[in-house]
């Protein structure tokens, strides 16, 4: 958990460019010391794959909203803006700027081809639900291992346990599969996983810690409480 004791005023605007988009991004910072561009160029000195810039400041501005009901210091994020064959979801230590895991996920069947297009939080729209979720239990399913989750934004996602949107692991999940097909297969909502990831990434959030799915959607951007400064 980041401490009140750490809080510091932070009223500059500040302009990064976004190895990732080639592109020049300018933001309010947060106000504390866990800024999302510090935490970029932290991670970006480490890590080859990182977040692009935009979807790390609104998962950050999420995670200073919520982060005092969490049991765990790790911000999951998945960034929908992206082709599936990307490997974009990234699992991330908040507290120590790490990226723990960083994998391809798929995204919902009526969501999108290649990319993800369209969201919903209507049951069987079979589609993927952007905003804040909060991992919780584990259990055995018809997709093996599987993690439910909570969604935290009414209206966006909180029909997540009702439609049954879950992360689970699935065969068209693979990068294999999208080297075949020149996409990753679609599942019915959920975020999946390989297969051979699927229970490491389990085991690392459930139980308490954030995630956030990010799209280019301006309805849930323009809305959500969780992601404006």
């Amino acid at each position: 958990m980041i401490s009140a004791g750490i809080l510091i005023s932070l009223v500059w605007t500040f302009t990064f460019s976004d190895p990732n988009s080639g592109s020049s991004t300018t933001l309010v910072p947060l106000e504390n010391n866990h800024s999302s561009e510090v935490i970029f160029e932290s991670l970006a000195k480490k890590h080859q794959n990182i977040p692009n810039l935009e979807a790390l400041n609104y998962a950050l501005e999420g995670w200073e909203k919520l982060e005092h009901n969490l049991d765990k210091p790790l911000l999951t994020v998945i960034d929908f803006s992206l082709p599936s064959t990307e490997k974009r979801l990234w699992v991330i230590d908040v507290e120590k700027r790490e990226i723990l895991l960083n994998t391809v996920v798929a995204h919902g069947r009526n969501t999108g081809e290649l990319m993800a297009k369209n969201f919903s939080n209507t049951p069987e729209s079979f589609q993927s639900s952007l905003g804040f979720y909060k991992t919780a239990e584990t259990y055995q399913g018809k997709h093996g291992y599987s993690l439910r989750l909570d969604g935290l934004e009414k209206g966006f996602n909180d029909q997540a346990r009702a439609r049954a949107i879950v992360i689970h692991g699935a065969e068209y999940a693979r990068e294999e599969f999208a080297k075949s097909t020149g996409r990753l297969g679609r599942s019915l909502g959920c975020p999946a996983l390989p297969p051979e990831l699927s229970a490491k990434v389990i085991d690392l959030i459930k139980e308490g810690s954030l995630l956030f799915i990010y799209g280019k959607d301006q309805n849930y951007l323009n809305q959500s409480t969780l992601v404006q400064p």
